[in-house]
């Protein structure tokens, strides 16, 4: 223990799976501790978040240390000691964690009345990718509720080994595309989430499924609600979903789809690219397009430029072109990328005129 005057600090810490740990302090009688400020959240590509902030004025014992962040980042620093002719000790600085960065810390406990601690204030909503915000008893997990997504050139390009996708063949070793396609949302989800343990299902229609019937991609994905990598609405019913843009979609995302680790689609890593046209083979409501396996690449089997012209919708609007399921076909079914800084791509590609062959992934239960 350190003694300031006039101030009095107590500094306690909190190791857990570690990032950033808020700290608060509450007033109240002067043999009462105040209460920890809200947790942290949870790491993923942003910065490491701050602490809570203090109560208004400590007791004379400190408050005690907020509780720790979920897994991820670097660790957030303490809050500071509260005002007040005595005060308590700002919380201690969570430990660090591993992979990620951590979200903001949750806001500062309120005054206790009475004699009593003051509780927990409502969180500070989280700043990074895969935040989480927990405060008040309250949770709103980004991570937890990871539901949506589009699959982003660079997991594509990992998995197929390939600089330019898959293409229009996405059997991925199975012994079918919609069964490959759902394998690579799979793989995906986890590179986006490691261990999310969801059930994914490739926003995809063909025009023969396993059992030799249509098989349209609006009847694969559950019955949602879906929310991205951040936690932020997607749609809350497939009825929200057959719009030009998902109805009810967080502001944040209705006009740039985000891929798997929460980042708007159409700026990736920095560079603005023309990667719009996104791998649907169907109709507007979902369904599929025709019976003419053009319109899937032979049912997502078929990775040569006289495979067919896929159906496509848009994760971005370009222009007037703005329905995200369904607004053109692509110029063929072989891998290709459209390169930074140009619009459209190799001819006869998934990608020649704006993509990479991406596609949307949903979980069958958020």
């Amino acid at each position: 223990m350190q003694s300031l005057v006039p101030y009095v600090y107590w500094r306690w810490s909190l190791v857990a799976f570690g990032v950033t740990v808020a700290t608060a302090l509450s007033c109240g009688d002067p043999d009462s501790a105040g209460t920890g400020g809200a947790r942290g959240g949870s790491g993923g590509t942003g910065t490491s978040g701050s602490g809570g902030t203090t109560g208004e004025t400590g007791g004379a014992t400190g408050g005690t240390a907020g509780a720790s962040g979920g897994s991820g980042g670097t660790a957030g620093v303490g809050g500071s000691a509260g005002s007040g002719a005595t005060s308590g000790g700002g919380g201690a600085a969570g430990a660090t964690g591993s992979g990620g960065t951590s979200g903001k810390g949750g806001a500062d406990g309120g005054s206790g009345t009475g004699g009593s601690a003051g509780s927990s204030g409502p969180p500070d909503a989280a700043n990074d990718a895969g935040g989480t915000t927990d405060g008040g008893g309250t949770t709103g997990d980004g991570g937890g509720r990871f539901s949506f997504f589009m699959t982003s050139l660079a997991s594509l390009r990992k998995l197929s080994g390939n600089q330019n996708g898959f293409g229009g063949d996405l059997r991925f070793g199975k012994a079918n595309g919609l069964d490959g396609a759902d394998e690579i949302c799979k793989q995906v989800a986890e590179i986006g989430l490691p261990g999310n343990g969801r059930t994914w299902r490739a926003f995809l229609s063909v025009t023969a499924g396993p059992s030799g019937t249509p098989v349209n991609a609006i009847d694969r994905i559950g019955n949602g609600p879906w929310y991205d990598r951040l936690g932020r609405t997607f749609a809350m019913t497939k009825a929200d979903l057959l719009n030009p843009r998902p109805n009810g979609a967080d502001t944040a995302i209705i006009n740039d789809f985000p891929n798997e680790f929460g980042v708007p689609n159409h700026n990736p890593d920095g560079t603005i690219i023309d990667n719009h046209n996104t791998l649907t083979g169907s109709n507007a409501m979902g369904n599929v397009n025709s019976t003419n396996k053009s319109d899937t690449c032979q049912d997502w089997t078929s990775a040569v430029a006289g495979g067919g012209t896929p159906r496509c919708g848009v994760s971005w609007p370009r222009s007037t072109i703005v329905h995200w399921i369904s607004v053109l076909n692509e110029g063929g079914c072989l891998p290709g990328v459209t390169p930074a800084g140009a619009e459209g791509g190799p001819f006869g590609t998934v990608g020649m005129l704006g993509g990479y062959g991406g596609f949307y992934c949903f979980a069958l239960t958020p």
